[in-house]
């Protein structure tokens, strides 16, 4: 087996599909895409250029086409060189990119389909918020759609549900589900109780969150990625992580 070989079984990530022009790979949670603060834990752009090193040496680069919130799992594609960073670029401009999630949620819908039309803001610019990054449904927001679909109910009281976002607004997907009344298991912002978000920037994982939280990263996976550029589509598809399963005993 290659050295280049032997980088590629790093448990940061695995690789989905890969050409001499892109990469595609299945983040996992709580991996961080971009390095945010010097000398930080390393990221998945890290891992990326040591596995693309080669190709960086002769004059390739690392451009992260769809980004992922660090708790939030599934298909990333990454341009190798500037020509596809700019043909995928164009195309997530263009809104010629659909994306496919799975959520696993507290409850059970009475709908088996559903699209959702509610618009999004940040929730100080209507209301006192402790928490800035804060989102809420209100009719003053920016246009917000998705479509959800109901993959599996499970005894237990959670239902593992799909949805498609039409837009892309900041956590778009847990806003709307929070607004439906099915709160995203694990989610420390938009779940049963948002003072999970400061209690465990305060004091990290504790028992005391994982009671509440019942796992320690957001229920929500990108488990589907599909672009059309000028000659070119693409379907990415990562396999769901265990959720039911990382719950555990009660």
């Amino acid at each position: 087996m290659s050295a280049k070989a032997d980088i590629r079984n790093e448990p940061n990530f695995s690789v989905l599909d890969e050409t001499d022009d892109y990469i595609v790979v299945n983040k996992p949670a709580p991996l961080q895409i971009h390095p945010g603060a010097p000398n930080g834990a390393r990221t998945l752009w890290h891992g990326l250029c040591d596995m693309l090193a080669y190709e960086i040496a002769n004059g390739g680069q690392v451009s992260i086409i769809n980004r992922l919130d660090r708790e939030t799992s599934g298909v990333v594609l990454v341009a190798k060189n500037a020509a596809w960073a700019r043909l995928f670029g164009l195309a997530m401009q263009n809104r010629q990119v659909s994306k496919t999630y799975a959520a696993l949620v507290h409850g059970s819908p009475d709908w088996g389909e559903f699209d959702l039309h509610a618009p999004i803001l940040r929730a100080g610019e209507v209301s006192e918020s402790d928490i800035w990054v804060k989102q809420l449904v209100h009719p003053d927001g920016a246009d917000c759609r998705t479509s959800f679909r109901v993959l599996k109910r499970f005894a237990e009281g959670f239902t593992l549900i799909e949805a498609r976002p039409e837009t892309g607004r900041m956590h778009q997907i847990r806003v709307h589900l929070h607004h439906l009344g099915l709160p995203m298991v694990g989610d420390k912002l938009y779940g049963r109780d948002d003072r999970c978000y400061l209690e465990f920037i305060d004091t990290g994982w504790t028992p005391a969150l994982q009671k509440r939280l019942l796992i320690p990263r957001q229920a929500l996976h990108s488990k589907r990625l599909e672009l059309t550029a000028e000659g070119f589509h693409g379907t990415w598809e990562a396999p769901l992580p265990d959720f039911l399963g990382m719950i555990g005993p009660p």
